[in-house]
């Protein structure tokens, strides 16, 4: 297993180069930057690395000869070929990079054995391992997501923020973040060395959400990505205080890591198809027309090692921004 992470490291610095979008704008958000001042001395108390499988992105209907002969206004796309061993090989890699990096920049990272036998986590139960979660993306957007934790951590731990959930299945999981937070806060307090919290969420399909569409509609690429407003690294002080600093642009890396394919039958596409143009007839004619636009199903089939070298990049890219923006408020 070892031999594997070490492999898997050293295929990912030679991956392609990070791409960012959107850069007029800051590639992270600070909250509470006051509150890691002076804080040394850390141990991980969690460290989740989510994967997407299936995401459902779309914009508003166009509507008419838009819709008929414009682009794709909602996108179905699916995941496959991913399997757990490759997922746990991401995650161990990532962490074990994570926690390098953290110490080069001077942190005295403290083993998390003492954090999770200390007394104020003995009440803390760990969230199911694997965690799938139904989470919310932008602007009516959704997905699945699975969570792992490191082999190197004992339970997988969430607190408030780390994920947006959907529907009434996350209720249980918000209740434990809750209690997780409390615990590793009196940890913090009790033992004076800051608690630091990670998640990463991993998608396939770099998709431009709704708000980012351009005229021709939605477009579905196939990079590897740390989302943007769902990874973030954040540190409980031994005050009790809390700074958390969140990845505002995704963190991609292009490659040969997954094939796309268009899943969509040439029935659907079909049927789409002629009904966005009666639809449109009928506006001209001053009838009224439907809206309806087009839906696409991808299907996104991974690359065993490829995917692997690209998701560890880039969380391993994510990692140095979050840590040097941690480091510079020391």
């Amino acid at each position: 297993m070892k031999k594997m992470l070490s492999a898997i490291a050293i295929a990912a610095m030679l991956a392609q180069p990070v791409v960012v979008a959107a850069k007029d704008k800051e590639p992270v958000k600070i909250s509470g930057p006051a509150n890691a001042k002076g804080v040394t001395t850390v141990t991980v108390g969690a460290f989740n690395v989510g994967f997407i499988f299936e995401s459902i992105d779309q914009t508003a209907a166009s509507g008419g000869l838009m819709g008929a002969f414009g682009g794709t206004t909602k996108a179905k796309s699916a995941l496959v070929g991913v399997t757990p061993e490759m997922m746990q090989a991401v995650t161990d890699a990532a962490y074990a990079d994570f926690v390098a990096q953290l110490t080069a920049q001077g942190y005295v990272v403290q083993p998390a054995a003492e954090l999770f036998g200390h007394s104020a986590l003995a009440k803390t139960k760990s969230q199911e391992v694997p965690l799938d979660i139904n989470i919310a993306l932008e602007k009516g957007s959704k997905g699945k997501a699975t969570y792992y934790k490191p082999s190197a951590l004992p339970s997988l731990l969430m607190i408030p923020g780390d994920f947006l959930g959907s529907g009434m299945s996350s209720m249980g999981i918000n209740m434990s973040a809750g209690r997780a937070s409390m615990a590793l806060t009196n940890y913090a307090r009790e033992s004076g060395v800051g608690v630091v919290d990670v998640v990463y969420l991993i998608d396939f399909s770099q998709q431009k959400r709704p708000g980012a569409f351009s005229f021709g509609g939605l477009q579905v690429n196939s990079a590897l990505s740390v989302s943007a407003d769902y990874s973030r690294i954040s540190l409980i002080t031994p005050a009790g205080k809390q700074l958390v600093i969140t990845i505002k642009q995704p963190v991609a890396v292009e490659g040969e890591f997954v094939e796309k394919n268009d899943a969509t039958s040439g029935t659907d596409k079909a049927l789409q198809s002629t009904a966005n143009v009666a639809g449109g007839l009928a506006a001209v004619a001053g009838l009224g027309g439907l809206r309806f636009g087009k839906t696409r199903k991808f299907e996104f089939a991974a690359k065993p090692g490829n995917y692997e070298e690209g998701a560890a990049k880039a969380a391993s890219l994510a990692s140095a921004m979050l840590i040097e923006r941690l480091g510079a408020l020391r």
